[in-house]
């Protein structure tokens, strides 16, 4: 690995170019099992920076608070009650920018590094709609002026909000600055919620579930306010645990530890996969640290909340759970949701540590039971009906099962997205060319699916392409999420992003020949059944096959599909219609 050249399969290109497809992810996959996307130094380098920009730039924005106190004295004003309201809205700026999870090389942004603000702000660019068929005004997929008002009202008011005073009698000993007046953020929540109706993406990219939740709770007083950012805390934990429960992680687990930039031993790799490279599924190591990690958001968070009242076992609780997510830091998980990480840690010294005696039981607020119980209701639906809500509203997060999409361009198909769609940012391969030339431009994009075929779904995927197109060999695959980033300005692991309705949106601009685009659509897996819907189609002339796969028969399988090997498939019955991909394209 050098500093800005990428660890690569030691390999002939050109011989390697004419092997089957299953052959060349075998390859790609067998050399993630040691060096996980190969990144540069550089790239690593530049996360380090940007988390420290994070912390750096919220402490010296909310250090001009009137009264608060200079950035020198932050050890005297950290734990005063306005910061953490500013930290919130400091955090879903960086977000909704575009500075934070989907950011940077490890989601297949170069040159720029960044969507968010440079799609959000620019008219004609891609925009969806979560139920254009339903909420009036909200049809159509491309983003006018409205769209970029809306959002300049949410960057506007939140930085109103970051450098307001601190209004009312001070609400705890030792605190003297007082608390953000709830209407400074009132046009922050509006605009963001109308946004949300007209664009999906902008409203995922804000992580509503989290932040938006968090602003809400400005407006109840302030010890119910901190009981309900521990609520909050809690339901992310225990959502992110529920998620877990499923075969699905142990995948996850062991392609994280893979590409973890710490663990480059070589051997301890290894032992991640039963037995590499012939079998790459995960051994009993993962599949424990797995189960592992699921009892620990459970009960350990379950302690800080209910039971947990300060002393020594509060905080080597506090600790324990700091760690945890400093060693999901570590591993630089692809998507890179390490602020995110980064607030969780901070939140646990701040609510569980020095707030720690306001207690769960103290809780007089209506409104926060109201919200903590609606946010619960999501994350249930999302577990039983997740063709109907995001895996990140719903909470479920890091598990594996996520809705997920296959693209198939023929030829030069491909090519019609730059010529016909606007966007702020050339598409990944052709970001990779400019960079390294178009043989390590085709190697790293192939890796992006050895990590997607190293997971459950990416299984099915591979499997289900030879069902979509006669010929893999004729056409350029390429992950939905890698399509959807530089066409929305922002991805994360949803794949309702990269279904049908991109797909119309698209083909109403690029007119595709029938066979010229196939998609291959994967939801996630009912928390109650064990399998998975799908479907395919063709951009032109809609969809081609639709039913399910199982999930044992993708526990089952290699990373790479080999030769004439089909996966089963099963069809949908009049009953199954409840687990269908989410809806098509309006």
């Amino acid at each position: 690995m050098g500093f800005t050249k990428p660890d690569l399969p030691d390999i002939d290109y050109a011989e390697w170019k004419t092997r089957p497809r299953g052959e060349r992810l075998r390859t790609v996959a067998e050399h993630w099992v040691e060096h996980g996307f190969g990144t540069p130094l550089a790239v690593y380098l530049l996360y380090i920076v940007k988390c420290a920009l994070y912390v750096l730039g919220a402490a010296a924005v909310i250090s001009l608070t009137p009264g608060l106190g200079a950035l020198t004295d932050i050890s005297s004003w950290w734990t005063e009650p306005i910061v953490y309201q500013k930290l919130v809205v400091w955090t879903l700026l960086f977000e909704i920018l575009g500075l934070g999870c989907g950011f940077g090389p490890l989601t297949m942004r170069f040159l720029p590094p960044l969507g968010g603000l440079l799609y959000f702000l620019r008219p004609g660019t891609l925009r969806l709609p979560p139920w254009p068929g339903k909420v009036p005004f909200t049809r159509g997929d491309e983003r006018g002026l409205i769209d970029v008002a809306l959002y300049a009202v949410v960057l506007g008011s939140g930085i109103q909000a970051l450098l307001a005073s601190g209004r009312g009698v001070p609400p705890v000993d030792g605190g003297h600055v007082g608390l953000l007046d709830p209407k400074v953020v009132v046009a922050l929540v509006i605009a963001l919620c109308v946004l949300g109706l007209r664009d999906k993406t902008v409203f995922l990219a804000a992580r509503p579930e989290h932040y938006l939740l968090m602003l809400l709770m400005f407006f109840v007083p302030f010890a119910d306010m901190v009981i309900g950012f521990k609520l909050v805390m809690l339901a992310l934990w225990w959502g992110a645990a529920t998620s877990k429960l499923n075969h699905h992680f142990g995948h996850v687990v062991a392609v994280m530890m893979s590409n973890s930039p710490v663990m480059r031993l070589g051997w301890l790799e290894r032992k991640m996969y039963r037995n590499p490279p012939q079998d790459l599924r995960p051994s009993r190591i993962p599949a424990l640290l797995a189960h592992g990690g699921t009892v620990v958001e459970y009960l350990v968070p379950a302690y800080l909340v209910f039971l947990g009242h300060g002393g020594p076992l509060t905080w080597a609780a506090i600790i324990f759970m700091a760690v945890f997510h400093l060693h999901i830091i570590s591993t630089v998980p692809m998507g890179v949701p390490l602020e995110w990480n980064i607030f969780f840690i901070f939140s646990l010294f701040y609510l569980f540590g020095h707030y720690g005696y306001i207690h769960v039981q103290q809780l007089r607020s209506p409104l926060v039971l109201a919200m903590i119980l609606f946010s619960t209701l999501v994350v249930v639906v999302g577990h039983i009906r997740p063709q109907w809500v995001s895996f990140l509203t719903s909470m479920r997060y890091y598990a594996g099962n996520w809705a997920t999409s296959a693209w198939c361009f023929r030829g030069d198909a491909e090519l019609k997205l730059e010529q016909h769609v606007t966007m702020s940012a050339a598409l990944p391969v052709t970001q990779l060319t400019k960079l390294y030339g178009p043989e390590t431009a085709d190697i790293l994009i192939q890796t992006g699916l050895g990590w997607r075929s190293m997971h459950t779904h990416g299984r099915a995927l591979n499997g289900l392409i030879a069902r979509a197109v006669d010929n893999p060999e004729d056409y350029a695959v390429r992950d939905g999420e890698i399509v959807a980033g530089p066409l929305l300005g922002w991805n994360f692991g949803e794949g309702h992003l990269h279904n049908e309705q991109l797909l119309t949106a698209l083909q109403r601009r690029c007119q595709f020949e029938e066979g010229e685009l196939r998609v291959v659509v994967l939801e996630s897996q009912p928390i109650h059944r064990r399998r998975q819907a799908y479907r395919i189609i063709d951009a032109r002339t809609g969809v081609i096959e639709e039913g399910y796969v199982l999930v044992e028969d993708m526990l089952a399988r290699q990373p790479w599909p080999e030769p004439d090997d089909l996966f089963p498939v099963h069809p949908l019955h009049h009953d199954d219609t409840q687990d269908l991909p989410s809806a098509r394209a309006r």
